[in-house]
């Protein structure tokens, strides 16, 4: 396991607004730029210790799928969910939320769980080579995307 990448935000919502956009999975793509979104599997309807969901991605032309388990899912102050492709560990992907005067700060966290194999195919299937400084960089246009909405009139509604 390598150590994992995080990025964090200030946000001016409050925890439950940003709660209720960071756990609502299929709405994911509206701030990542590599995932689509997600879509709940086996009858979940939301973020619950052992809801698992598959994953839509894409980075240029290329695209894949992965499925994900959520393994922590604390309202208002974290999230958590382990990602798979072909059977075998991808990622753990983990938000925390901490409430401040002005709203709340969000850190987004990747884990990289993939062993050499996943490593290899993953390179030729997402075209990225170095997961770390990439996945920095969509986590911090995420979470910029996450607070432009956060903050957004009507938001916490």
């Amino acid at each position: 396991m390598t150590t994992p990448v995080a990025v964090s935000a200030d946000i001016a919502a409050s925890p439950s607004t940003v709660w209720a956009l960071i756990s609502d999975l299929p709405r994911m793509g509206e701030w990542s730029p590599e995932n689509e979104g997600a879509e709940w599997l086996r009858g979940a309807r939301g973020p619950v210790v052992g809801a698992t969901f598959k994953g839509s991605n894409r980075r240029g032309s290329k695209t894949w799928t992965t499925h994900g388990r959520i393994v922590t899912a604390d309202p208002e102050r974290a999230l958590a969910f382990q990602v798979t492709a072909l059977g075998m560990k991808v990622a753990e992907w983990r938000y925390e939320l901490a409430a401040t005067e002005q709203g709340c700060t969000v850190t987004e966290a990747f884990t990289d769980e993939r062993g050499p194999i996943l490593k290899a195919l993953g390179r030729l299937a997402t075209g990225v080579k170095d997961r770390g400084p990439h996945n920095r960089a969509t986590m911090q246009a995420t979470l910029e995307r996450l607070k432009a909405t956060a903050e957004s009139p009507g938001a916490g509604r």
